[in-house]
């Protein structure tokens, strides 16, 4: 230690939380060190969101040439330089980077640390040679690929998030462990743009989504020639030549798959191990994760946690409602709480998938007889028509007083469409407003418009009503 400094906020780790109540603290005026020990922007920017939807945005280009003539249109595919997609997702990152960069957080007023951290004390965080002293602490490390417990891991070359943008050669086969978001995007991406692709799941691929809707998708990503595999055990993965092989079984006995790329996509771990979160006074559970209370506090209550290190929804939307709460907890000393109820998400295939609040089940589940499970089809949407894309649909789960809980969407750019919803629960709207809202035409958006108004088609179009027009007719 060469260097000791007392200040408001120390945050550990410069993703999309850290950022957020780093840029907080400093704009409000808090002395404030941020520390990162990686890359600026965290997984989102550089192996997460942003390079993940620029590689699905080419590939999306690609299959829409390849229904030129539904279209009426002529011409060839596009021949795939995937070299050259690969340096537009490149590009992509490098535009967004600058927001994310040292110079503009110490520009704020931020001192950024180039360092791994760990607790020194409850109040102390040692980063390199700096010990810093601050009045409040938080962890905003991350999370890392988690690989399974597979034998032949240590032998087998393998790809995650984190190394998968690196290559620059196009997949002969490319074998993905794990039918999860990460995994789906990655295929649908990898197999427009021309390689073969092989999807193996344990257990239900999409398995936190509607099931409806994601089969719905799963039959969309086979017939762009996507093999999803589910209800298969490996038992091992090994070199083979050049590539690599997957031993497995299910149903059908054991079976042998070789690729020339494996990707494992099953699922993230917390980014804790190194941060001496003993000396701090700070507890974890029997899987390791921090013990936190609605508030992101953990045991220790000057220290914080926000994103995926705070064990939740991992997701960067999440990390950036997480600062929001630590701000006002900690800067603030507001008893602000995290509330789910209204978590929105999204998986970025063509279509997308999108989900907010309670999901049909859970709806029936949390409320039993009182669940309205409201649908519309986008072959009844005229947009869907005239886009081609009438494979999808909207639905909604509410209470029988009208009180939305959910919903899923399957369609052209559902991340935006699940929005209004989201705004209906967070909220408290009932169907009325949604149903009463003008919409532009032809729209996609106008399906969530025409859900919510069949809640009201039954009441509408009935005897009693009849009854009361042909009398209120008499009157003149």
């Amino acid at each position: 230690m060469s260097e000791r400094i007392d200040v408001d906020l120390c945050v550990i780790g410069a993703g999309s939380g850290g950022l957020s109540v780093a840029a907080g603290g400093a704009q409000l005026g808090m002395k404030t060190v941020l520390v990162e020990r990686g890359r600026m922007g965290g997984d989102c920017l550089n192996y997460g969101c942003v390079p993940s939807k620029a590689l699905l945005a080419a590939a999306k280009r690609v299959k829409a040439a390849r229904a030129y003539r539904e279209f009426g249109l002529d011409g060839a595919p596009p021949r795939v330089d995937f070299a050259a997609v690969m340096h537009h997702v490149e590009e992509v990152i490098a535009a967004i980077a600058p927001h994310d960069s040292v110079e503009r957080f110490e520009g704020m007023g931020v001192r950024v640390v180039a360092a791994s951290a760990r607790f020194a004390g409850p109040r102390e965080v040692l980063a390199g040679d700096l010990l810093v002293r601050a009045r409040r602490i938080v962890i905003a490390t991350g999370s890392s690929p988690s690989v399974p417990p597979i034998p032949g891991f240590a032998e087998t070359p393998f790809l995650t998030n984190e190394t998968i943008f690196d290559n620059r050669v196009l997949p002969e086969h490319l074998i993905i462990i794990g039918g999860g978001p990460i995994g789906m995007e990655m295929a649908q991406a990898h197999r427009l743009l021309g390689a073969r692709v092989t999807v193996l799941e344990a257990a239900t691929a999409l398995a936190k989504d509607d099931p409806e809707l994601a089969q719905l998708l799963i039959e969309r990503l086979r017939g762009d020639g996507v093999v999803i595999e589910e209800g298969v055990r490996i038992r091992r993965v090994e070199p083979a030549g050049q590539g690599v092989a997957v031993l497995l079984e299910d149903g059908a006995g054991e079976r042998r798959i070789e690729g020339s790329h494996l990707l494992v996509a099953a699922g993230r771990r917390a980014n804790l191990a190194g941060l001496a979160l003993d000396r701090a006074g700070i507890r974890t559970d029997a899987r390791g994760a921090l013990v936190l209370d609605r508030r992101l506090r953990t045991s220790n209550r000057r220290v914080y946690a926000a994103g995926d290190a705070a064990g939740g929804p991992q997701f960067t939307h999440i990390a950036s409602y997480h600062a929001g709460i630590v701000i006002r907890n900690a800067l603030f000393r507001l008893p602000a709480k995290v509330d789910y109820r209204a978590l929105p998400w999204a998986t970025y295939t063509d279509p997308e998938l999108a989900q907010v609040g309670l999901t049909e089940a859970e709806a029936l589940k949390a409320h039993p007889g009182d669940v309205s499970v409201l649908r519309w089809s986008l072959v009844e949407n005229d947009r869907a028509q005239a886009e081609r894309e009438t494979r999808g649909l909207v639905k909604v789960l509410a209470r029988r007083n009208g009180r939305v809980l959910g919903a899923s969407i399957l369609a052209p750019q559902a991340g935006e469409l699940i929005q209004s919803w989201g705004l209906a629960i967070s909220g408290g709207l009932k169907l009325a407003a949604m149903a009463g809202l003008i919409a532009p035409y032809p729209t996609f958006g106008e399906a969530s418009k025409r859900a919510a108004a069949s809640f009201f088609l039954p009441k509408l179009f009935n005897d009693r009503t009849r009854r009361l027009l042909r009398l209120l007719a008499k009157l003149g």
